[in-house]
């Protein structure tokens, strides 16, 4: 493996996005403050482009591409938020963009890709294995091949978001205890600790994964690579890698304080309690670090922030959620 990322790639990457990514808003809830008994600072990502986080990281995949490779466009496999980050970085660019999707994505995620003009494949996520299709698509065409989180340029994509998190704070007087972040394969969440690590923040960076899917926090105890079951499946389809990146899990070790799992319901408790109290929409897999929070998985301390990484949440399941808890 080549070097790690690390904290001045953050910063780098910071100046490369900054013509192209959004400055997302810090927000802060007096009824959630009362709640928990802390201070909580929410980093809200689903303003970004696209509706998640992910937009940062293949941005700074695509910014880095040789011009030559550019001509021959780009093929990414993902659930949906990839997807649409990809799509749109893309279409910024000017660059063909291929994306293999599982035929059960949500709705709005397949809408969104389409609609930055990309061609999308469809899989069977139970038969089919999305990344052997990707590769045939690369050898057929010779396009880059963008992966989802085990990727150092991805990486350090999004680990911009911890920079911006981590100054934002600052500008308020603010330094932050704990930060807790959804976790798939464990992209956002090494990111998001080197971005701490570069604003110098000594801020401890939990990955929140919903149970059965959590292999970062196995990983973490077992000091080692560790997969989770991976089922059944989760409402939170942006967070079902049962096993982290290499990359990842590699950063991980260096900087990550813990892992936590939630469950479904913590999930759905946590959809509804941003749409019912904090007028959010945020989907499944963006709300796993308030669900961790309002399930108590971790102490507070006096000040606690978390990443609401997206907001690409069909309308039904938005529903299902606020009448699974009326009162979150």
């Amino acid at each position: 493996m080549h070097s790690l990322p690390k904290p001045t790639d953050i910063e780098a990457a910071a100046l490369r996005l900054a013509p192209y990514a959004q400055l997302t808003p810090v927000l802060e809830s007096r009824a959630l403050n009362a709640r928990m008994g802390c201070r909580v600072l929410l980093k809200a990502e689903m303003f970004q482009r696209t509706g998640s986080f992910k937009f940062r990281g293949a941005m700074n995949f695509l910014l880095q591409l040789p011009v030559d490779a550019r001509a021959r466009g780009v093929v990414a496999f993902s659930s949906g938020n990839h997807a649409q980050g990809v799509a749109a970085a893309a279409a910024e660019l000017g660059l063909g963009a291929t994306i293999v999707m599982p035929k059960d994505a949500p709705v709005a995620k397949i809408a969104g890709t389409k609609a930055f003009g990309a061609r999308v494949v469809f899989y069977d996520r139970q038969v089919d294995d999305r990344e052997a299709i990707a590769r045939r698509i690369v050898d057929q065409t010779g396009a880059a091949l963008l992966r989802p989180f085990d990727d150092a340029a991805v990486l350090v994509g999004q680990g911009t978001v911890g920079l911006e998190f981590a100054q934002q704070a600052a500008e308020v007087g603010v330094t932050l205890d704990h930060v807790a972040v959804p976790c798939s394969g464990g992209g956002l969440v090494a990111g998001v600790s080197l971005g701490f690590l570069a604003a110098g923040a000594a801020t401890k960076i939990l990955a929140v994964e919903p149970e059965d899917f959590d292999g970062m926090g196995r990983s973490l105890r077992a000091g080692r690579r560790s997969s989770a079951s991976g089922g059944p499946m989760s409402i939170a389809d942006a967070l079902m890698a049962p096993t982290p990146g290499a990359i990842p899990f590699a950063v991980a070790q260096q900087t990550l304080a813990a892992g936590v799992a939630v469950s479904d319901a913590e999930l759905a408790r946590g959809v509804a309690y941003a749409v019912q109290v904090l007028k959010l929409v945020v989907e499944p897999g963006g709300a796993a670090g308030l669900a961790a929070l309002l399930s108590r998985k971790f102490s507070c301390g006096s000040t606690v922030g978390v990443i609401l990484s997206g907001g690409n949440c069909d309308p039904e399941r938005l529903a299902a959620c606020c009448h699974r808890w009326p009162e979150p």
